[in-house]
């Protein structure tokens, strides 16, 4: 193999790995749908203060994703990873059932 050819070569696999990277970076993104069968059943919302309290008397309105000790997120992030939903963005002020607090 040629310098030319290597050089080449390797240039091409960093920028695959770097599409990788994006890609999957990207995949992570998806927002969370309130009318995702898996958030239904939890009764996510994207606003704490719009869950049914009917359904889930022991939910408060202090109680949101952002202080769930499931979610992935930091603590200033509009939406962050959680650990029920997968690959899905949970909204920091949204809440579920599954909802723990952070000790």
């Amino acid at each position: 193999m040629s310098q030319s050819n290597r050089r080449t070569f390797l240039i091409q696999v960093a920028a695959a790995g770097t599409a990788l990277a994006a890609s999957q970076a990207q995949a992570q993104a998806v927002k969370l749908d309130e009318k995702d069968p898996q958030a239904v059943s939890l009764g996510y919302v994207h606003d704490t203060t719009k869950a049914d309290g009917k359904k889930f008397p022991k939910h408060t309105k202090d109680q949101k994703c952002s202080n769930c000790a499931l979610f992935q997120g930091k603590a200033a992030d509009a939406w962050g990873g959680c650990g029920i939903f997968g690959t899905k963005q949970v909204a920091a002020n949204g809440w579920c059932s599954a909802y723990a607090k952070k000790p």
